[in-house]
């Protein structure tokens, strides 16, 4: 065996979400992401977007992994790992949180939600598998940590997606943004339980459903149905969430960066700041207090050329910073970014530049998101 031989790795197999054959009937362009063959595009992805942010676009995010968590103190156990207060949770509430290193740094980010079993905990599926060694070395012993890989997830996103979706699962309606619950699906005399929040990661009203993997094609089949209804690949879900002002994990988020660097601090919830008592909590607090060295912010672009991930950004001579995340927003209608930007430089309406091939480019803070969220929230006028 020759040296070469002996450290050939062994191909990584890319693994194929429940709707695989869904897509490619559907025309979809298929990239690697996450481990898994996904949609990139279907039929463009400047046309997916608009049509998410005027109608009703539907995702498979069937990559992110849904967990159950169960046992006794589930939710207090969880809070030495995350900075929100989930012990307060409500059966059928969700809350957007973080899951911190032992310095606070951010591991992933998640949407957790009280349900009766313990708690629906959705992470991302770059991660899954590194989540859920951690939170098992983590979490004592009697708590349950429950894998639900029978399961897909697609998400229905846009300001007519509850129109479409209330005639395929009645009753859907009656949610609120941030909301969840078990819903009947299907014939009268065999429905289908699915799980679903009134949520989602392109700033706009809609939901992800939680379904069972093998029921998932004739669920997508239906939705995509109703005349306000199309696929959306992961393309569109990337502008979307970025004109949103939304964080992708492992790009604008990673273990190097807190939350109060990552604009998170919503993340850290009242009871947590008074009591502290989470991983990292004196460095997240101090930064609370006295602000920090660097900040996750928007930046508008000058011209028509993007700027992407890892450009640096210059005061002058000086790098104060580097993109995160960049390209075309199509509904703001000129290339936007997100980026990490030194204190004394990152306050809204600074103007700075960054780098492309060798070029200057001026950029400006700019305040998140960059289009308004419409989120179907209790108590708002609508």
């Amino acid at each position: 065996m020759s040296e070469e031989d002996e450290f050939e790795l062994e191909p990584i197999e890319i693994l194929e979400l429940p709707l695989d054959a869904w897509h490619r009937d559907k025309g979809a362009r298929m990239v690697e992401f996450a481990g898994y063959h996904m949609p990139i595009q279907y039929e463009g992805i400047m046309a997916e977007h608009i049509w998410t942010r005027e109608n009703a676009g539907l995702f498979d995010v069937s990559h992110m992994g849904q967990l159950m968590l169960t046992g006794e103190g589930a939710a207090e156990a969880l809070e030495a790992m995350v900075p929100g207060d989930i012990s307060a949770l409500k059966e059928g509430k969700m809350r957007y949180s973080l899951l911190l290193g032992e310095d606070g740094g951010i591991l992933d980010d998640m949407m957790i939600t009280a349900v009766p079993m313990g708690l629906y905990v959705v992470v991302n599926g770059a991660v899954k598998w590194d989540d859920m060694g951690y939170l098992r070395e983590h979490l004592p012993d009697e708590i349950t940590i429950n894998h639900m890989d029978d399961r897909a997830l697609l998400a229905l996103q846009g300001p007519k997606a509850v129109d479409a979706l209330v005639r395929v699962v009645p009753g859907v309606d009656a949610l609120y943004f941030m909301e969840a619950g078990s819903f009947f699906w299907g014939p009268k005399t065999d429905p289908e339980p699915l799980w679903i929040s009134r949520s989602g990661y392109t700033g706009e009203d809609g939901f992800e459903i939680s379904v069972p993997a093998a029921h998932a094609k004739a669920l997508a089949d239906q939705i995509c149905a109703q005349p306000e209804v199309k696929p959306i690949g992961l393309g569109a879900r990337d502008s979307l969430r970025l004109e949103a002002g939304l964080p992708l994990y492992g790009h604008d988020m990673n273990p190097d960066i807190d939350p109060v660097e990552a604009s998170a601090a919503f993340a850290v919830s009242k009871r947590r700041r008074a009591e502290g008592g989470f991983f990292g909590s004196d460095r997240i607090l101090n930064g609370l207090a006295n602000g920090p060295a660097r900040k996750l912010v928007g930046l508008s672009v000058e011209g028509k050329m993007p700027v992407r991930e890892g450009a640096p950004v210059f005061a002058g001579d000086t790098q104060v910073g580097v993109i995160t995340s960049g390209g075309f927003g199509p509904s703001v209608g000129a290339p936007i970014a997100m980026g990490y930007i030194d204190a004394g430089h990152n306050a809204t309406g600074s103007m700075l530049e960054a780098e492309v091939r060798g070029k200057r480019v001026s950029v400006t803070v700019s305040s998140l998101p960059f289009i308004p969220h419409h989120y179907h929230r209790k108590g708002a006028q609508t």
